[in-house]
């Protein structure tokens, strides 16, 4: 069977839900023994029960016990005089919540402090960026969506939440599910992509990864969905800026996949930053309040994005910090993610009671949401970790192996020219590995990784030479220096998530580059943008290869021998028309990421990725996404620029493969059904290669008239499949009325018409297989 198969994904399913359902044991660290503690919760609390304890505890609490629930600190791992403010925080009972640590040993130290310390020993909650892995990172979440298996997903988290939760992680700020439709935006690396559907799959399946099957499941943490809402749709890209979405936008593509992360039963939501249509997202009330509690019934908690209450002033929106506190709370925010003692808005709310612009009631209900979901977590039960297991979770090989087939299932093969990929092992005798990010760790794993442990990435270089052993000589040249951004990243400037660098003479290395590639059967090339280029505050005006890497590849290019290029990046690159034999997008593939480039590089598993947003083929063409409204001269919109074809380079859902397939037979289990039915739709996909691979199978649909205008196409429906050469399967796709309904900002409400709708099959949002479906009542 292929390596990365769904039998695969779901045995690696089975086996981290087994490991994460292993007790953490409680014992002491450093310290006096703790008081033996209760194995956690083997079912989930009921309502009843939680609600209970919740009472009792309220019963107890002192005003500035309450708003100190309320409050979330930074804290950076200090000791001494730095960490006394904090330390007397937590012990006053005034800190409900830490983040940013991952130490065992310090996370037990502060925890130590809340319960044994503070009045009512209750328990802090520790929340991280548990983005892609903790100890063991897999690939970029934008490259698990390319993956197009919501299994992937699931098990990438799995993975993460038993990491996490055995330092004493409890909550992740994960998954990120804002659509990314301008991909100059940074951010994106941690989404899905462009599309609501396959957004909203990956939200779903990333929330069950970190949560398992209830709030509390054991070895398990809180998903904690982000940015609520509309974050990816920033003007002109640019992180922070505001956004201004249109109804129809924010209803049919920004929310969808938050609701599928609610309905997925995820604990925790975070508010955004930035304005959405004139009002800062942290101080919404229609959005926070009537949308999130009213319309979708969340019951967990919100809390704000780093330092989002106190910016409500700072958007001109709140007077000053008291006000900010004021205009949060009311919205529906339950916790501010603040920075440190004396820093908060909410550190006010006691003052805004007492002059009644805050009503008690409303500080018991944030409240009450912050203990429920510690008591759901069983951390009165289990608040201190053990090291000794914990060190054993982080060095389990088994996590190791699912961050390899996660990055083998993403990679996006682009172009293949006569089939010059999979390299043939025994045939090439030399291979030159050519670019400053092919032997860096620090790119390899991507952004978004705190605790960096080199040692245990594997590079392309290094995976290429452990793949061929003796077999081959591999020789190595960086190419240019790894280029540095013209405005700098605060997280190099603040010593997290650092970037490592190549400094070469660029002139003599490409010139090295030249000769090793000249000197050898086949030049591989891994190109593109370094970690600190993507992510929060990384966004770009370009598209270009960073530096000098594009008069690497032309140079290279140029020798005559075949060329492989491999890029690391989390959005589309624009190579100027460069041609290399073979282009596959390898994203920042993780841990393992070298291992599984070099098996997907000599056939040992076969790419299967597809895009999850379009291929721009310049800067210049942003925002570019499929599914756009049919416009005025439809026969003519190929051509809207006077330069450049209005089309993209490669569209969504795009992807090559060591095979070929075919689709056929396209039916319809009725023709015709009546509005609230649901229908089946099946294709026939066969393998016409030979060789046994992955295809993804995809269901588009275009409603053609209606209550008011509708995309040319909208993905509804994909499964990725395992074929073997000559092998026929149906594929079915179920179109229920949540598929076939949409918001109508006409009507201002959800509809679904009287109407005649295309659908299409295929291997990519361009498939031409079609037939009909009509819906009308009689």
């Amino acid at each position: 069977m292929m390596k990365g198969s769904p039998n695969f994904w779901r045995s690696a399913l089975l086996a981290s839900a087994a490991l994460a359902a292993a007790p953490v044991m409680v014992g002491a660290v450093n310290a006096a023994p703790a008081k033996s503690k209760a194995a956690p919760a083997a079912a989930p609390l009921t309502e009843a029960q939680v609600d209970a304890r919740v009472d009792a505890l309220m019963a107890q609490m002192t005003t500035e016990e309450k708003v100190g629930q309320l409050i979330q600190y930074f804290n950076f791992g200090g000791t001494g005089e730095q960490a006394a403010p904090l330390e007397k925080e937590v012990a006053a009972g005034r800190a409900g919540s830490l983040l940013f640590m991952t130490d065992p040993v310090q996370i037990n130290r502060m925890q130590r402090i809340a319960v044994e310390q503070s009045r009512l020993k209750i328990p802090l909650l520790f929340g991280f960026d548990v983005i892609h892995g903790l100890r063991t990172v897999m690939p970029v979440p934008i490259a698990v969506a390319a993956s197009w298996d919501p299994k992937v997903a699931e098990a990438g988290q799995t993975v993460a939440a038993a990491e996490a939760r055995a330092v004493g992680i409890h909550w992740a700020f994960a998954p990120m599910v804002d659509i990314a439709r301008d991909q100059r935006w940074g951010r994106m690396v941690e989404g899905a992509g462009e599309d609501p559907f396959l957004g909203s799959a990956m939200a779903a399946a990333q929330v069950r990864g970190f949560q398992g099957a209830y709030l509390g499941a054991p070895g398990r943490i809180i998903a904690g969905p982000k940015h609520f809402a509309g974050y990816g749709a920033s003007l002109g890209g640019r992180d922070y800026d505001e956004v201004n979405i249109s109804d129809n936008e924010l209803w049919n593509v920004y929310l969808p996949p938050f609701q599928a992360a609610i309905e997925a039963g995820a604990g925790n939501i975070m508010s955004a930053y930035m304005g959405l249509n004139g009002t800062p997202a942290s101080g919404n009330r229609w959005l926070l309040t009537d949308v999130l509690r009213g319309r979708w019934g969340f019951k967990g908690f919100v809390v704000t994005d780093a330092g989002a209450a106190r910016d409500l002033s700072t958007h001109g929106y709140a007077a000053d910090d008291a006000d900010a506190a004021t205009r949060a709370l009311n919205a529906g925010v339950d916790m501010e993610m603040g920075i440190s003692p004396g820093k908060t808005a909410f550190q006010h709310l006691p003052e805004q009671i007492a002059a009644g612009k805050v009503k008690m009631a409303d500080i018991d209900t944030a409240v009450r949401r912050v203990l429920a979901a510690k008591i759901r977590m069983g951390l009165f039960e289990n608040p201190y970790v053990d090291v000794a297991s914990a060190t054993k979770v982080l060095a389990d090989p088994a996590h190791r192996d699912v961050s390899r087939r996660a990055a083998e299932a993403s990679f996006v093969l682009l172009h293949n020219a006569g089939n010059l990929l999979p390299l043939n092992r025994t045939g090439v005798k030399s291979i030159a590995v050519i670019g400053p990010m092919a032997d860096s760790a620090r790119d390899t794993i991507g952004p978004w990784v705190f605790d960096v442990k080199s040692a245990e990435t594997v590079t392309v270089l290094a995976g290429i030479k452990a793949k061929l052993g003796a077999g081959a000589n591999v020789a190595y040249a960086p190419g240019v220096s790894t280029p540095k951004r013209v405005n700098g990243s605060f997280f190099d400037e603040m010593g997290l998530n650092k970037q490592t660098y190549v400094e070469v003479d660029d002139n003599a290395a490409i010139a090295e580059a030249v000769a090793k590639a000249k000197a050898s059967d086949v030049a591989v090339l891994v190109l593109g943008e370094p970690q600190n280029m993507i992510g929060e505050y990384a966004s770009r005006s370009s598209l270009d290869l960073p530096g000098r890497q594009q008069e690497l590849l032309n140079a290279v290019i140029a020798t005559g021998k075949p060329v492989v290029v491999l890029l690391m990046s989390a959005r589309p690159l624009d190579l100027k028309g460069a041609k290399p034999g073979a282009l596959m997008n390898i994203w920042y593939p993780g841990t393992q990421g070298g291992t599984a480039v070099a098996n997907v590089l000599f056939g040992d598993a076969a790419p299967a990725g597809r895009l999850p947003f379009s291929w721009a083929r310049s800067v210049g063409q942003l925002p570019m996404i499929y599914s756009h409204l049919t416009g005025h001269q439809p026969s003519t919109a190929d051509k809207h620029y006077g330069d450049a074809p209005s089309t993209p380079l490669y569209p969504f859902g795009y992807g090559l493969s060591y095979s070929t397939f075919s689709y056929a037979n396209l039916s319809v289990a009725k023709g015709k059904i009546a509005p609230g039915e649901s229908v089946e739709v099946s294709v026939d996909v066969k393998n016409t290669g030979t060789r046994p691979a992955d295809e993804v199978a995809q269901l588009y649909i275009h409603q053609r008239h209606g209550s008011s205008a509708r995309p040319v196409r909208e993905l509804k429906g994909f499964s990725r499949i395992t074929l073997a050469p000559g092998e026929v399967r149906k594929v079915t796709f179920r179109l229920s009325p949540k598929e076939l309904t949409y918001w109508s900002a006409a009507k201002g409400a959800y509809v679904q018409d009287e109407t005649v709708f295309d659908l299409y099959a295929g291997g990519d949002s361009t498939a031409p297989l079609a037939t009909t479906l009509s819906v009308a009542k009689n």
